[in-house]
């Protein structure tokens, strides 16, 4: 089964996501929307706040036909199925494409069982992220910049065929564990 993305009115992933469990079974059709916790300072006190990944976007996992194809676009709040000119059927006039095994990868991996990408444990050595712990363990090499103060790494994933740098909540250590 291959990974698609529903592009959806922004502020509705979650609605759109309860219609999709509503409509097809879990064997069928799986959807996240992927999270991300980040620390988000307000009058002094700091909260965990809780943001989508990608504003607008439900990802899908399932074996796409014309038939799937056009049950998922009767889906409210549902816009279109994103597609970057890999696929198109003539005869239906469906356009859709999977999303790149490379490009789904870390993404999964970063959120593991759940949907919510939670902080990771880091420590700064000679300039050098260094992860302890967490969903950014062993995907060192997208992060791209650490902000000390708001206590957030800045990574680079690549999503549809498009660079996004997307902020993620970090825990700073003082030294190794």
């Amino acid at each position: 089964m291959k990974w698609y993305a529903i592009f959806v009115e922004s502020g509705k992933e979650e609605v759109v996501q309860k219609y999709l469990r509503l409509y097809f079974n879990e064997q069928s059709l799986k959807s996240i929307v992927p999270k991300r916790l980040v620390p988000e300072k307000k009058s002094g006190i700091v909260y965990n706040v809780l943001k989508n990944f990608f504003p607008g976007y439900v990802l899908i996992q399932t074996e796409m036909t014309n038939e799937m194809f056009h049950k998922i676009k009767k889906i409210p709040r549902s816009l279109r199925l994103v597609n970057n000119g890999s696929y198109y059927s003539q005869d239906e006039g469906a356009y859709y494409s999977s999303i790149e095994e490379k490009e789904i990868t870390p993404i999964l991996q970063l959120m593991g069982n759940g949907e919510v990408v939670d902080y990771s444990k880091v420590y700064l050595e000679n300039s050098k992220v260094i992860v302890e712990s967490g969903p950014l363990k062993g995907l060192e090499g997208i992060i791209k910049k650490v902000d000390k103060h708001k206590n957030r790494a800045k990574i680079f994933l690549t999503f549809m065929g498009v660079e996004k740098t997307i902020d993620v909540g970090i825990e700073i250590l003082s030294k190794p564990l």
